[in-house]
C-alpha cells in the first residue's frame, strides 16, 4: 500500500492560493482569470453513492442522468452497497438504468461490500494507487476514479487527460491547431503542479465561456479542415 503525505485539499482558501500560483506560472491562465474569474469548487458524495452517481451519469445528458439519479435515490433511499445488491434487476431497470449500469452497480458494490474498495483506506493512498483501487470495478475507469478524487476527496493534483472539455479548453487556452492528446495535455499541466486540479476547474470554467461552446465546431479546427 502506498501511502499519502501530508497533501492540502482543495478547499475554498486552498482554491484562491492556487489560481494565484497558476497566474504566476502561465501567463494564458493569468489572462482568463481577468477575463472569466476564478472557478468555483464541485463536490459529490463520498463512497458508493458518489461513485454510482457517476456510473449513472456515464453517455447521458446531464438532464437525463438527474432524472435517473434521482428516482434510483427514491428506490434505494440508504444509498449502501448492501441495499443496492438487494434490488432486483428489473427493480433497477425500472428506474432507467442500462443493462450494463446495472452489472457496473452491482460490480462496484459487490468490491465494496467484499472489502476490495475500502473508502477508509482511500484516504491514505496517493492518487495513483487510489486510481487503482476504484479502477478494479467494472463501470469504473481512469477518468470516473479521477473525477471522483477530485470533487469526492478534493485532491489538488489531478489531471483528468481523457476529459473531452479540458482537452478542447487546453486547445483553445493554447491556440493549438489541434486538440492536444490525453498525453499531450498531461505533459502541458505538468507546469501547473501542484494545483493540477484546480487548473482543470479553470479550465472547464473558461470552457463553459468560450464563444463557440456547443456543436460548433471550435474557428481554429474549422481554418485547419
Amino acid at each position: 500500500m502506498v501511502k499519502t503525505a501530508t497533501r492540502p485539499v482543495l478547499d475554498d482558501a486552498n482554491l484562491k492560493k492556487a489560481m494565484r500560483h497558476l497566474a504566476r506560472v502561465d501567463a494564458d491562465f493569468a489572462r482568463i482569470l481577468k477575463d472569466v474569474g476564478h472557478p468555483e469548487r464541485r463536490e459529490m458524495p463520498v463512497g458508493f453513492g458518489g461513485l454510482m452517481r457517476s456510473i449513472v451519469g456515464q453517455q447521458v445528458s446531464v438532464h437525463a442522468a438527474r432524472s435517473i439519479w434521482l428516482r434510483l435515490e427514491a428506490a434505494v433511499p440508504s444509498m449502501t452497497p448492501a441495499d443496492f445488491l438487494a434490488q432486483s434487476d428489473e427493480a433497477l431497470r425500472a428506474v432507467g438504468l442500462s443493462g450494463a449500469k446495472v452489472r457496473y452497480g452491482r460490480s462496484l458494490a459487490t468490491d465494496i461490500v467484499e472489502g476490495r474498495i475500502d473508502f477508509d483506506a482511500l484516504h491514505d493512498l496517493d492518487d495513483a494507487a487510489a486510481i487503482k483501487m476504484l479502477t478494479q470495478a467494472k463501470g469504473i475507469g481512469p477518468w470516473t476514479a479521477e473525477i471522483y478524487l477530485m470533487f469526492a476527496l478534493g485532491r489538488p493534483d489531478i489531471m483528468p487527460g481523457l476529459d473531452l472539455g479540458l482537452v478542447v479548453a487546453a486547445q483553445h487556452l493554447k491556440k493549438l491547431r489541434t486538440r492536444p492528446s490525453p498525453e499531450r495535455l498531461l505533459k502541458l499541466a505538468e507546469a501547473w503542479r501542484p494545483w493540477r486540479g484546480a487548473a482543470a476547474l479553470l479550465l472547464w470554467h473558461y470552457r463553459r465561456s468560450m464563444p463557440d461552446w456547443g456543436a460548433k465546431p471550435l474557428k481554429m479546427e474549422a481554418k485547419a479542415q
